[in-house]
């Protein structure tokens, strides 16, 4: 990490932008569906790539939020968490930054929702990012005016706190509220999903997220599983996230968290009437409360699709530990009967059986929450 001398404010950090970085950044958003996403990707991607690595440096478990390049398909800004905090950098071309805009998405979404948020210039010619200062999502609702036309949240640039320490300072000792409480959407139905997804995947239609009233767009874009499908649509790409597609062509290219396995029948099997008749497992990792699991998913029988979802511990102890609690959703987020499994004392693995109807979607849950988790729906 280089810094960058510049005559901005001294206590502004200002960093390098990585050659090699630049470049990466430059071809993975070609993939974006248009070039307003594709610029947009290209300088959210130099954004975290160079501050990243400093972000660590004070927090070494600093990560960004699972699939952000889904996020920038739509919105600008990228966020970084770690353990219960989180930070969303939102980069900005402007070199006189009298005015921050933050997209309405960062603040109103309830799961969006940061404690900082950082106001970054991006000078891709020039090669260097400054972070110009900082702001908390409280001082955000209660200073900011909200532009209703383009869905941003509008700051004087006077109103950032330029150096960083304070920061660093603030969410050491919890000296503040950091965040101020918003209202949880009106919940989609999966057919209202559905038929949105249909209408805002046409890639000519430039900014989606300005299409649809607010509520019922905050509704949509916060469920990872339809995030991931609005932006396959919109690139031209079939649903990734198939298991029956996954049998007959391997894992999909946005899937790649989850792997292909030969199934291990245990404990779990040991309690069913018949043993599975398929060996083949989609298999993915996850730390739950600092401890390593896998999830597994695999048909049991094709002729009827009934699927097993079953957690078990990767720890040397082999167990899952009490508490932990394995459960599925339907698509729109819904119970059902028999729908999860939970440790009352520490047990080899937990699993849920499930049948389904051809094209159904399943979402998967576990407590406590696996780091790094995002909503995605399975498709059987």
């Amino acid at each position: 990490m280089t810094s960058h001398s510049t005559l901005f404010d001294p206590t502004q950090l200002c960093l390098t932008i990585d050659a090699a970085s630049q470049t990466q950044a430059w071809q993975q958003s070609r993939s974006f569906a248009t070039p307003n996403s594709q610029w947009n990707a290209y300088l959210n991607q130099l954004c975290l790539q160079t501050l990243l690595p400093y972000l660590r440096e004070e927090v070494p478990s600093a990560h960004p939020v699972p699939n952000l390049p889904l996020f920038w398909e739509f919105v600008n800004g990228a966020a970084v968490a770690w353990a219960d905090r989180r930070i969303v950098l939102i980069p900005t071309e402007t070199i006189d930054l009298d005015e921050i805009r933050i997209p309405q998405e960062w603040v109103d979404i309830p799961n969006w929702v940061a404690d900082y948020y950082l106001a970054v210039q991006v000078n891709p010619d020039q090669a260097w990012v400054r972070v110009a200062g900082f702001v908390t999502h409280a001082q955000l609702k209660q200073q900011a005016q909200l532009d209703r036309i383009d869905r941003s949240y509008c700051l004087e640039g006077e109103a950032l706190l330029p150096d960083l320490s304070a920061l660093w300072l603030s969410q050491q000792f919890a000296s503040e509220m950091t965040r101020a409480e918003v209202a949880t959407p009106t919940a989609l139905t999966a057919p209202e999903a559905t038929n949105l997804i249909q209408r805002l995947g046409n890639p000519t239609l430039v900014m989606p997220r300005l299409a649809l009233p607010f509520d019922r767009w905050a509704a949509l874009i916060s469920h990872g599983g339809w995030r991931q499908r609005l932006a396959e649509q919109r690139r031209g790409l079939p649903e990734q996230h198939s298991p029956l597609q996954w049998l007959q062509s391997g894992i999909s290219a946005l899937a790649t968290q989850w792997s292909r396995v030969e199934y291990q029948a245990g404990f779990a099997a040991s309690r069913s009437t018949e043993a599975p008749e398929s060996p083949t497992a989609f298999s993915r990792q996850l730390t739950i409360a600092n401890q390593r699991y896998e999830l597994q998913v695999l048909q049991l029988d094709a002729a009827t699709n009934v699927w097993r979802f079953e957690l078990s511990s990767l720890a040397p102890t082999g167990m899952v530990a009490t508490g932990v609690t394995l459960r599925l959703l339907t698509e729109d987020l819904q119970p059902f009967a028999g729908n999860e499994d939970r440790a009352m004392q520490p047990v080899d693995r937990l699993y849920v059986d499930v049948a389904l109807e051809a094209g159904e979607g399943l979402v998967w849950e576990v407590e406590p929450t696996p780091e790094a988790y995002d909503r995605e729906i399975l498709r059987f």
